[in-house]
């Protein structure tokens, strides 16, 4: 069954059927999101959105600003954890540190985060010695991170509360239940499968050595940390009447956040934000709307800007402390033979024409 999995595959990507299937599901994610957002807020009060706005307490701002540090301090374990997978002890955290913050911050607003924010990886731990291949195996075991923490909240949450999936889905609650449990059950094969024996996959120098039992269930806790500290920003966001419990909130914003992701937009503009309205219709449009719009500020927009000028910053530093290139006059050292054969024989040729007039004065 796995042979034949493995040629279909093949041949998709021979094809490249893979890569169209997933353009027309993104383009179709979208278009679905631009349809809702229309749907939903054609009769949109902007003075009220203002005035939501301006009326959010400063306790929820300055606490949903702490929750959203604490989301991308946790972010910078996904890098961490990564190095130490593929044996590169010897990067220490401040550079894994900068690495998985710049890197995420800059992906989840540009798009395409997994070229993106290889990109940036690849500049800071170039300075490392790391090439090509190992970013791209951080990159793989970071994802990987990633969606494990996403099943495992997904998985939970789900089968706590199963209504706030079918929110956003619309389909049955014991539907729900039977994909949370499915859900729970891969991740607990996964779990196990990894703990009998060490696992490689990948070809050549592309392999990687999966982490085992223990540190699988430390990445799981590492993104149930990530995720829920971005769940309780969002919750701190969010009208206070009528009163929804945090898990609810949180179903709601991780289902949204993969919809985001699985449509490539920018930040998952118009998807995410069509997922939480629908599945949060109990709150006023206006109120809620303001709620996301600060929560793009503070989770997407700063960090973004705070990146851009670490990068900007740490670039500069580079140039300063970069050898000077040596002026090209100051290179004829380079044929040092040939200058000396040279100045060797004009000095000979001076040599003889003295002699020649010695000789005709004699």
């Amino acid at each position: 069954m796995l042979g034949s999995i493995r040629k279909t595959v093949a041949l998709l990507r021979g094809r490249q059927l893979l890569h169209k299937l997933g353009l027309v599901l993104s383009l179709t994610v979208i278009a679905i999101a631009c349809y809702v957002l229309y749907d939903m807020l054609r009769d949109l009060d902007f003075d009220d959105l203002i005035a939501a706005i301006k009326g959010k307490s400063a306790r929820s701002i300055v606490l949903a600003t702490v929750f959203v540090a604490a989301a991308y301090f946790t972010l910078t374990f996904y890098d961490l954890f990564a190095l130490r997978t593929i044996g590169r002890r010897d990067v220490p955290y401040r550079t894994a540190a900068l690495a998985g913050f710049t890197s995420y911050s800059i992906g989840h607003n540009v798009g395409a985060s997994a070229l993106t924010g290889g990109a940036v990886r690849y500049r800071v731990y170039s300075a490392w010695g790391l090439n090509a291949v190992d970013v791209a195996k951080i990159c793989f075991v970071a994802g990987l991170t990633f969606w494990l923490g996403n099943a495992a909240v997904l998985g939970l949450g789900i089968s706590y509360h199963p209504e706030a999936a079918s929110q956003i889905d619309r389909l049955p609650v014991w539907l729900n239940q039977i994909v949370a449990f499915i859900i729970l059950v891969v991740l607990a094969a996964y779990v196990a499968w990894v703990w009998v024996r060490p696992r490689v996959v990948g070809r050549g120098q592309w392999t990687v050595t999966l982490p085992g039992g223990p540190l699988t269930l430390l990445q799981i806790a590492i993104g149930i940390v990530d995720l829920g500290f971005c769940a309780l920003a969002m919750y701190m966001l969010v009208p206070d009447t009528p009163y929804i419990d945090f898990v609810t909130v949180a179903v709601i914003f991780v289902s949204a956040t993969l919809l985001g992701f699985a449509s490539h937009s920018p930040g998952g503009l118009g998807v995410f934000d069509a997922a939480m309205l629908v599945g949060l219709w109990q709150f006023d449009k206006e109120e809620l709307l303001a709620g996301m719009l600060l929560f793009r500020v503070l989770y997407y927009i700063t960090p973004f800007v705070l990146s851009l000028m670490i990068l900007a910053v740490r670039e500069i530093l580079l140039q300063r402390r970069a050898p000077p290139i040596a002026p090209v006059a100051e290179t004829s050292h380079v044929l040092p033979a040939a200058t000396d054969v040279i100045a060797g024989s004009l000095d000979e040729a001076d040599e003889t024409r003295s002699v020649m007039r010695e000789e005709r004065r004699a």
